[in-house]
């Protein structure tokens, strides 16, 4: 539910308001646009929810009050109609902007990631990604280098002025990553960690959250609407592929979900074509379909060495590579009129 107030409300109506819901046992959430002062009101409506939508109708400053029938309240266009842009130093995404993430899948030393943060400004890439702890598939598979790779990704960007993306694994790791991250990526596999949702949800800064390889997108909402209940409206939606029945690639590309998450939620949606193939030669026509379909961003692996990396080196591109592959980018983002 929620209760749209009047363009003139005073801060004493709203005060009111705020206290009505508190006192129906609900929370009230602030839209903070500036469009019109909205209220959500959280938690389950166990009432009449005629005579509930009939009281805060009737109090003063109230324009409507309005149900939500979707499940997810804070991503809801109906709440806030207009699209989130979420920014992190040049980069932005989401109204009309789109930026690049760049980088190697994991930190394993200084002179790569410096290497790696250099070509990627270089190309026009906004910010660094590198992983510092790695959920891998195998236990005998690299698994990062922890805080030392913090400590890494943090020098670099110190040294290059890319803001970094990083992804976290555990609740018990919340306050490491955010002390060092300007991002924190939640992976695929925790897509529905609820405790470890609920403790990101806790940070006012940029979360960016990863679909699930089996995930709904009715569900990947729902995780979405974890962080943001918690107080985190700075959420962006990552596609990454799903998995289906074909194994020509790592992963089928959902080139669906950038529209139709767009339309459920004002969140910001981006693409990551590199684990949605698995196979760096795949990677730019999926990268270019993505811009083109409307996606928010992008999220490209690339390496300075694939040959040699430690992790998800077949689908990491190359500088050169990378490079040709944002000059493309520049040409579609100018056709379909999305800043970069």
């Amino acid at each position: 539910m929620i209760v749209i107030m009047q363009p003139g409300a005073k801060p004493e109506e709203i005060d009111s308001v705020i206290r009505e819901i508190e006192r129906f046992g609900f929370r009230a959430f602030e839209n903070p646009g500036v469009e019109r002062k909205v209220l959500a009101v959280l938690g389950e409506v166990n009432l009449d929810k005629a005579d509930l939508v009939d009281h805060f109708n009737a109090m003063p400053g109230v324009t409507s009050c309005q149900l939500i029938s979707n499940p997810w309240k804070l991503a809801s266009r109906t709440y806030h109609p207009e699209d989130t842009i979420v920014e992190v130093g040049e980069a932005r995404f989401g109204g009309g902007f789109a930026s690049v993430i760049a980088g190697p899948c994991s930190v394993e030393d200084l002179d790569q990631m410096r290497a790696s943060a250099k070509a990627a400004k270089a190309a026009g890439a906004r910010a660094l990604r590198g992983g510092a702890f790695k959920p891998r598939t195998s236990p005998y598979s690299f698994q990062g280098l922890g805080e030392e790779g913090l400590k890494m990704l943090a020098q670099v960007r110190d040294e290059i002025g890319l803001p970094i993306v990083t992804e976290v694994l555990s609740e018990e790791e919340v306050a490491l990553v955010d002390r060092y991250a300007d991002v924190l990526q939640i992976g695929a596999r925790n897509v529905q960690n609820y405790a470890l949702l609920k403790a990101v949800g806790m940070l006012r800064k940029p979360v960016l959250l990863k679909r699930g390889f089996g995930t709904k997108i009715k569900d990947f909402v729902m995780s979405a609407e974890y962080l943001m209940a918690g107080g985190n409206l700075n959420v962006i939606l990552c596609e990454r592929g799903i998995t289906t029945f074909e194994d020509s690639c790592r992963n089928t590309t959902d080139i669906n979900a950038v529209p139709v998450l767009k339309k459920l939620t004002h969140l910001p949606v981006i693409l990551d074509p590199s684990h949605a193939t698995g196979k760096s030669e795949y990677v730019p026509s999926i990268a270019r379909a993505g811009l083109a379909a409307g996606c928010d961003g992008l999220m490209i692996e690339m390496h300075p060495d694939p040959a040699h990396a430690a992790s998800d080196g077949a689908q990491s591109l190359n500088p050169e590579a990378f490079s040709a592959l944002m000059s493309q980018l520049h040409r579609i983002a100018d056709a379909v009129d999305v800043r970069m």
